[in-house]
């Protein structure tokens, strides 16, 4: 094979990579969206009803926030003090690239998905100030991470982690 066959095969072969890693890209913010709107089916709440729409940027969202490395993915959830009632949807546990929830303050109810539990990023959850039925520790936490420490994180989380 000559030198210039060797080239060609060789771009051939990055320009497939590259679509490779542009069409995860676009599926995983596609997840993204797909696991909020899922949890926007799940609570009751104006604000989200009127802002929450596939017509906009999920970056755009009322209480979305995306990451500056990969603009696209949603890296914290704030929702807190917003008169939502409803549940979590285990469509959280998707969210890959979530690291900080606040929905603190509301009136959400029923159990805390063992879907949170997946998310490998997460480093504050505020979930305190709802009608939550499941214990924090009957969540299904991964192994890897310190409970006492995460249990802290919980307890101290407040906005400043949004700012």
């Amino acid at each position: 094979m000559g030198k210039s066959a060797k080239i060609v095969m060789l771009l051939g072969i990055f320009s497939l990579r590259i679509c490779f890693a542009a069409s995860a890209f676009i599926n995983m913010s596609t997840v993204d969206e797909l696991s909020l709107l899922s949890m926007k089916a799940n609570i009751n709440s104006d604000i989200l009803a009127r802002n929450w729409s596939k017509e906009t940027s999920l970056c755009t969202w009322t209480g979305v926030i995306c990451g500056k490395k990969h603009p696209r993915r949603v890296t914290a959830i704030n929702l807190a003090n917003m008169g939502l009632e409803g549940t979590i949807a285990k469509e959280i546990g998707n969210l890959s690239s979530l690291r900080f929830v606040d929905i603190s303050n509301n009136s959400i109810n029923g159990q805390i998905p063992s879907e949170i539990g997946l998310l490998g990023k997460l480093q504050g959850l505020n979930l305190s100030h709802n009608y939550l039925l499941e214990i924090f520790r009957q969540v299904y936490w991964r192994s890897h991470w310190n409970y006492s420490s995460w249990v802290w994180q919980l307890v101290t989380t407040s906005g400043a982690l949004f700012e």
